[in-house]
């Protein structure tokens, strides 16, 4: 009798929190993974079929004739770690080069703010739907802070130290154990007397709400055409592929569905490397798998949802970010089937740039 589908799943967590030798160490008891196969697994045709390692055949999405990257530098390893991301909502596309220079912005507010004291923050903008359903900056927006998983309402600039210094610094990070305690953000935020922030209104201070993201997973792609216009010619095709194969699972999800459960697709600003383009970012909370998914054909199916309670303890939010590159539409198939749905990639030598397992604590810097 063939396995079912829990049963792979659970055999597969099993693998991939199973410890990796040969780490070298890193910080707060992570271990940094030397290759690929340290970090994440890969497909096995014993386990995931045959054909687990093959191109979508009935892709029928094509990049530009003239659609060309490097397939010669080494990918994995070269990313610069990062201990938390923030995606800001501006309901757009495209920004100016370095967004930090959208003149008026969250994104502006951010670059110009001291550094939160839990590591490096990752800046993307995003096109997330503002609130007001505009792209004026002159409104408060949404912002989304990974790997908590965790929305962060009415921002504005001059509340961006103030956001820093009391959901930021204190949020989970990308080396932040799962099996820990992980401190409970508040859901609404009061001044802080010793802040070294400018003074900020009563309104400024008091609108600042924190909510758990309803999603399961993130797929991030990066959409900045005025980086590199491959960037923009690959994502929204990408997307396109991508909601194909996770319509049929009841797992796709629209900019502002608040469903629970399911994926989320968003074009964010650079992310570095465009040469390798498509970049692909892939969040995961813990316990999301296949199981959340619903067979081919019963697209009426709300779709599921992934662990938003440990033991009662405030959701943790990802437990992985699988971040790859040189994605093509045929890949996405795959990432759907693997990476998405398993933590697994499908082509680790040629696509995988890095990423971080807080499960199993390694990380690719």
């Amino acid at each position: 009798m063939a396995p079912s589908i829990t049963n792979l799943v659970r055999r597969g967590t099993s693998f991939i929190t199973d410890k990796i030798p040969g780490q070298a160490s890193g910080e707060k008891g992570f271990s940094k993974a030397a290759n690929e196969a340290q970090l994440f697994p890969k497909v096995d045709p014993a386990v995931d079929g045959e054909d687990c390692d093959h191109d979508c055949e009935s892709c029928v999405i094509k990049y530009p004739a003239k659609f060309s990257i490097d397939e010669k530098e080494e990918l994995y390893g070269h990313v610069k770690g990062w201990a938390t991301h923030l995606l800001v909502a501006t309901g757009k596309n495209d920004w100016v080069r370095d967004v930090e220079d959208e003149k008026g912005s969250v994104m502006e507010a951010v670059g110009r703010a001291e550094k939160p004291g839990n590591g490096r923050l990752m800046l993307s903008a995003s096109n997330i739907p503002t609130p007001h359903h505009t792209t004026s900056y002159s409104s408060p927006t949404t912002c989304l802070l990974l790997p908590s998983f965790t929305l962060i309402g009415n921002v504005t600039p001059a509340s961006v130290p103030h956001l820093i210094t009391n959901i930021v610094a204190s949020a989970p990070t990308t080396t932040s154990p799962l099996s820990h305690p992980v401190p409970s953000l508040p859901s609404s935020i009061p001044p802080s007397p010793s802040s070294p922030s400018p003074p900020l209104s009563q309104d400024d201070v008091h609108n600042l709400t924190t909510r758990p993201s309803p999603h399961a997973a993130l797929i991030l792609l990066c959409s900045q055409r005025t980086r590199d216009a491959r960037c923009g010619q690959s994502a929204p095709l990408l997307k396109r592929e991508l909601e194909r194969h996770l319509r049929p699972l009841g797992l796709y999800r629209e900019l502002d569905d608040e469903r629970p459960g399911g994926v989320g697709i968003y074009f964010i600003s650079h992310v570095g490397g465009h040469k390798f383009s498509a970049n692909v970012m892939v969040y995961r909370r813990a316990g999301f798998g296949v199981e959340d998914g619903m067979r081919e054909g019963d697209g009426e199916s709300e779709g599921g949802g992934g662990r938003q309670e440990r033991n009662g303890e405030v959701d943790a939010g990802a437990s992985q970010c699988i971040w790859i590159a040189r994605v093509r539409p045929e890949d996405c198939e795959g990432i759907v089937k693997f990476t998405v749905m398993q933590g697994k990639v499908v082509k680790p030598e040629r696509q995988l740039r890095g990423g971080f397992d807080r499960e199993r604590g390694v990380c690719s810097w």
